[in-house]
């Protein structure tokens, strides 16, 4: 089994890049795990609805490029599902234990995913109707993954 977060853009400050290899660090012993930065498409000045729709494909195109026909997709949406830490536990076994080898957990740009990248996802997640800066989402995202593979595996982490 294996864990790849696809996301848009670069973690620029040595504090996120620390918490992110923190949590890698901590994964070792469970699963492999990879993180795949794509690059941000540039959004012009006083940009038009079509200007974002434009950089959404193409950033979605990036994603999808990365994503391979039989892996478990999940978005990470503001209008997706949310769910407590148990139930992510329960989710993740419930995907490895079906027999797939590779999760991909999407976090979109700026803009949030296209509708190309929606239809592909296999399970839209939400951590809140709130909006976090993708920085901070990834450090989140990993820390609850770690948290359900120590769920998963009854050990304990603190509450």
């Amino acid at each position: 089994m294996n864990i790849n977060i696809i996301c848009i853009g670069k973690l620029k400050e040595k504090y996120w890049q620390d918490a992110v290899n923190e949590y890698l660090k901590r994964m070792k012993g469970y699963c492999p795990m990879a993180i795949i930065e794509l690059k941000e498409a540039k959004l012009p000045k006083n940009a038009s609805r079509a200007d974002e729709l434009k950089v959404m494909e193409t950033e979605g195109r990036q994603i999808l490029a990365k994503v391979s026909d039989s892996d478990f997709v999940i978005t990470l949406e503001i209008e997706g599902k949310m769910l407590d830490s148990v139930e992510l536990s329960e989710q993740i076994n419930r995907i490895f234990s079906g027999g797939t080898q590779t999760v991909d957990l999407i976090i979109g740009g700026s803009l949030g995913l296209s509708d190309e990248v929606k239809r592909r996802s296999n399970y839209a997640l939400s951590f809140s109707r709130m909006t976090f800066p993708h920085q901070m989402m990834r450090v989140i995202l990993l820390e609850q993954i770690y948290r359900a593979f120590k769920i998963i595996n009854r050990e304990a982490y603190h509450k």
